[in-house]
């Protein structure tokens, strides 16, 4: 099969696979220039929104709700911390843990950034009206739960069927 035009066609579980890579693409392209108004990336963004400015978060429980490997988390942080947005702290349950805060510059920095995402996030779906909005987030979420639970018990996941 040298040509696309002798190419299978399709599944639908593939053309929808196809369909969220593609959305997702778009969506953080998107991210990227509202986000970058702000001097921040797409995944600076999120873990700013994972902080606090109070007791803040150890960082492998930061790496995991981000699904990312550590060293990913520890190269963010420093990027944050150089900028003056967030700081480590030593952890009070274990000495040689640290956590992450915010700082007061980076909280301030985080609820702008968190305003123009929203307003860009609004305007990006727009395609749908609410009631659409509101079955996509409903099928979104069903399909998210499934897909957990997959990841969760990987022997369950068969792909020779």
């Amino acid at each position: 099969m040298s040509a696309a035009s002798d190419m299978p066609q399709a599944s639908l579980p593939y053309s929808q696979y196809r369909l969220f890579h593609d959305i997702y693409v778009f969506l953080d392209a998107g991210d990227t220039i509202v986000l970058g108004d702000y001097r921040l990336t797409p995944s600076q963004y999120t873990l700013m929104m994972l902080l606090d400015t109070g007791e803040g978060q150890n960082l492998i429980r930061l790496a995991d709700r981000m699904l990312v490997a550590r060293s990913t988390i520890t190269r963010l942080i420093d990027q944050l911390e150089k900028m003056g947005l967030v700081g480590r702290i030593t952890d009070p349950d274990d000495r040689r843990a640290l956590r992450v805060t915010l700082s007061p510059a980076g909280e301030i920095l985080r609820d702008s950034a968190y305003i123009a995402h929203e307003r860009s996030l609004s305007l990006r779906f727009s395609a749908l009206n609410v009631d659409e909005q509101e079955q996509l987030h409903g099928l979104l979420r069903r399909l998210r739960d499934s897909l957990l639970e997959g990841v969760s018990q990987p022997h369950t996941i068969d792909a020779k069927r």
